[in-house]
């Protein structure tokens, strides 16, 4: 049973204090925009106003219990740990992943000022609201009322805001660096709650991403005279075709699906498609068509990297084979000696993750979650969240939950809901309750 005198310690969110600092978030918004090269963030500038909040409850100015640690990599990119101590050695829960960098905003697109907060009855307008700057106001909050408030906890509540969530293009910025510098290792103790989801139930599991890119190299000619040409286009088509068949033949629907409750099984399919350019009369000599799988996790990223190379090596050593598209269409030219070619390369890959469904953290957010919502119903998606998997592996039991909106979710005109985010603040105290007893 959670504590009463912990959570009448702690109390409710208070809003005015959240939406103040929720404010100053946005509002450098502009600045923490994560797209390399053009737009590379400053999570600084989160964390001067997260460190103004917090810095009056710290051991830093003897105003309180608050332990913190800004840790930096890279100039103006510094993640901070933030601790309120417990009174049991090795009793500890953590939140993590509240990161303060954004993706793009394009005010032209937007029907409000995306980097000023602005409010419309319960609606917190701004990019960041939603993912992930609400997130870190909120749990910001949390560890300011912990140092104001200085409840007598047996666990020790961790918070670590994030640098480099967004974009993986510069590494050992974020918590890959803050994990392998061992800074996170205590966190394997207890509970780690990754706070980056969204729609206020527990998410139980994400899917794993392969960005995949398919180079079909034919032979250019005139399109009235069909015969003499190989029809990269023509090959392109036929030749995804079967690939998709025995991707699908090899990773069916996963039982493990319906138990963790994904909307889809695992699915590779074409999302853009391009060609260098050319006359409506010219059949081209290359094509490339890209796209993406996206794996439940109860399958391996370098499992299908692998078939996926093996299915390209057997078309293109029987391209003779596959299905042409009329009398003239062909993919070899033995008079000239000439093959039709396929060939395939990878950016980078991410694993999904499937939350252990055994383990005391999700217990505790499914019990927070029915109280304060008033109903639990976890989700998985083959949306793919970076990071989490690697510290599965590594030993931490993660957990996720966020209190955003997936409608809004990298959205234009993004936002949240203040209610939402009351709710999320009473889950966190109930979990923290939840885990004295």
């Amino acid at each position: 049973m959670a504590s009463p005198s912990v959570k009448n310690t702690i109390g409710d969110l208070n809003k005015e204090s959240f939406v103040t600092l929720l404010s100053k978030l946005i509002g450098e918004s502009k600045y923490v925009q994560n797209n390399p090269p053009e737009l590379i963030p400053e999570e600084d500038r989160i964390v001067k106003h997260v460190l103004d909040v917090l810095r009056p409850f710290s051991t830093a100015t003897g105003g309180g219990p608050l332990v913190i640690n800004h840790v930096t990599y890279k100039p103006n990119r510094g993640n901070l740990i933030v601790e309120y101590p417990g009174t049991q050695p090795g009793k500890i829960l953590s939140f993590v992943g509240m990161h303060m960098d954004v993706v793009t905003a394009n005010p032209s697109d937007w029907e409000f000022d995306p980097f000023t907060l602005s409010i419309e009855g319960e609606k917190l307008r701004g990019r960041g609201t939603t993912d992930c700057l609400g997130h870190v106001a909120l749990v910001a909050e949390l560890m300011r009322r912990l140092g104001e408030t200085k409840p007598q906890l047996k666990s020790t509540v961790v918070a670590v805001f994030i640098a480099s969530e967004e974009n993986s293009s510069i590494p050992g910025v974020g918590v890959d660096a803050l994990v392998k510098d061992g800074l996170l290792d205590n966190l394997k103790q207890g509970p780690l709650f990754w706070i980056d989801t969204a729609d206020k139930q527990p998410c139980i599991g994400t899917g794993g991403m392969i960005p995949w890119k398919l180079h079909f190299s034919g032979k250019l000619f005139h399109s009235g005279l069909a015969h003499k040409a190989i029809n990269p286009l023509e090959l392109a088509m036929e030749a995804l075709k079967e690939i998709q068949l025995r991707f699908y033949r090899d990773f069916p629907p996963h039982q493990q699906e319906k138990v963790y409750g994904f909307a889809t099984p695992s699915t590779m399919k074409p999302t853009q498609w391009s060609y260098p350019g050319g006359g409506i009369n010219q059949i081209p000599a290359e094509c490339t068509v890209s796209g993406d799988v996206r794996l439940t996790p109860f399958y391996s990223v370098t499992d299908v990297i692998s078939k996926l190379k093996e299915y390209v090596d057997d078309l293109n050593a029987n391209i003779e084979k596959l299905d042409t598209r009329g009398p003239v269409s062909k993919y070899v030219l033995p008079e000239e000696n000439l093959k039709g070619r396929i060939s395939i390369s990878f950016d980078e890959a991410m694993s999904g993750v499937a939350c252990n469904l055994d383990s005391r953290g999700f217990h505790v957010l499914c019990k927070a979650t029915e109280e304060v919502v008033g109903h639990v119903k976890p989700y998985s998606i083959t949306g793919s969240l970076p990071l989490i998997r690697e510290l599965q592996d590594e030993g931490f039991d993660v957990q996720t939950a966020g209190y955003g909106l997936m409608a809004t979710y990298h959205a234009k005109n993004e936002y949240c809901l203040l209610s939402d985010m009351c709710q999320g603040y009473d889950v966190f105290v109930s979990i923290i309750s939840q885990l004295e007893d």
